[in-house]
């Protein structure tokens, strides 16, 4: 990841001529020096998406006057959009429950700043990870769920986000369905990893239930959540081959591996503002 501070600008709108040379026009006009380019003109929907990355050294301004003289232009074509900093680190909160695999790995790199994030806090069902995480010094909730107290429980993981200005959730195996307040609060703000290649195998022990429908191919799918269960925009996903001799445990732990790397790159992707979200999919620009 280059060190150079930088200034992305995403956005989607109704396709037609001239979006490209506006964006690009108007960022020469300031000196805006181009780093990274990606567009792509959906024909089903007939609507047009671009991501540009800007050396923020280059403009005469700041993001906030930049974002002042961007809107005009945004305005004329219809945009969706938005621009980000990179020396804004995006604070994600992680969920977790009793595996650790996906929680080890993503506070290993974000120690090992292969991640532009901060970790302002862990919250979690159980008291499990409590020292790990602390040993890390970020703070750690513990907010036990029951089928008694699921309204008041997801009210408080609401209020620690809030309280802990985050701008993304990520449920590292939180094997917990979250309310639909809670998600239709923050839509394209959680992110979860779900232990199969969906749509198939939806809902619990998805590897059992690949391993006796006989499948040759397990995978793991890293999703934004919404209120429908396992059905939300997909943005990264893999898969790896087996074969009859696998047992269910097999299973489980090739598919451990798959997990950590679809929700690392998932969520690289959402902290680099490469996902956009148009309906139930996205446009990612790798």
């Amino acid at each position: 990841m280059s060190s150079s501070r930088r200034y992305t600008l995403s956005l989607s709108c109704p396709d037609r001529v001239g979006i490209v040379a506006a964006v690009s026009g108007f960022l020469a006009s300031h000196q805006g020096w181009i780093t990274e380019a990606n567009h792509h003109a959906d024909a089903d929907s007939q609507r047009f998406f671009m991501r540009q990355e800007i050396l923020a050294d280059s403009l005469p301004f700041g993001i906030e006057a930049l974002r002042d003289k961007f809107a005009p232009i945004a305005a004329e074509f219809k945009m969706d959009w938005r621009i980000s900093d990179s020396a804004r680190k995006k604070r994600v909160v992680i969920l977790v429950s009793k595996q650790e695999h996906c929680l080890y790995d993503l506070l290993s790199r974000w120690h090992a700043d292969e991640l532009n994030m901060d970790v302002p806090c862990v919250i979690s069902n159980h008291e499990t990870f409590r020292g790990f995480v602390e040993w890390h010094g970020i703070p750690f909730h513990h907010v036990p769920v029951t089928p008694d107290n699921k309204p008041a429980a997801y009210a408080k993981v609401a209020e620690l986000f809030r309280e802990a200005e985050g701008d993304v959730m990520v449920l590292a195996r939180y094997m917990q369905i979250l309310s639909p307040e809670l998600c239709e609060n923050y839509p394209g703000q959680i992110i979860n990893i779900h232990h199969s290649f969906l749509p198939s195998f939806v809902g619990a022990k998805p590897y059992h239930q690949a391993h006796v429908r006989g499948v040759k191919l397990i995978g793991a799918t890293c999703h934004y959540v919404t209120s429908e269960l396992d059905q939300g925009p997909i943005v990264e996903q893999d898969v790896i081959r087996i074969d009859h001799s696998d047992s269910p445990d097999d299973l489980v732990r090739y598919g451990k591996d798959i997990e950590k790397a679809v929700l690392a790159r998932g969520l690289r992707y959402h902290l680099e503002d490469r996902v956009i979200v148009h309906g139930n999919k996205t446009v990612v620009f790798r």
